[in-house]
């Protein structure tokens, strides 16, 4: 069974996602963070669940969906392990935003 870590910038990216939603309410902000991060957890067992970012193809980044926002990730070869780079609202263009933030 793998291990997930977080990247520095995903940390960023859940922060900015709580104070967004904490404007209106820090319970369901706190609330919708610990949901997003469980639905990861699926990746400790099946790494490779998720499906292949199309815009990014290239690059073998995959994602899973948590409501409207699309948890970007790779598969740690030999390891099994997954590293979360991103968490990307849907509503934005998604190419550009990641690859501003990734200087891809």
């Amino acid at each position: 069974m793998g291990k997930i870590k977080w990247t520095e910038k995903a940390m960023n990216n859940l922060q900015a996602i709580h104070d967004y939603i904490a404007r209106d309410s820090k319970i369901y902000a706190a609330r919708f963070i610990k949901s997003l991060i469980y639905a990861t957890l699926k990746l400790e067992k099946m790494p490779c669940c998720g499906r292949i970012v199309p815009e990014l193809k290239e690059y073998g980044f995959r994602e899973v969906i948590f409501r409207n926002y699309r948890i970007v990730y790779r598969v740690i070869e030999g390891y099994n392990d997954v590293e979360i780079l991103a968490v990307v609202h849907c509503a934005r263009d998604f190419k550009t935003a990641f690859s501003q933030e990734w200087e891809l």
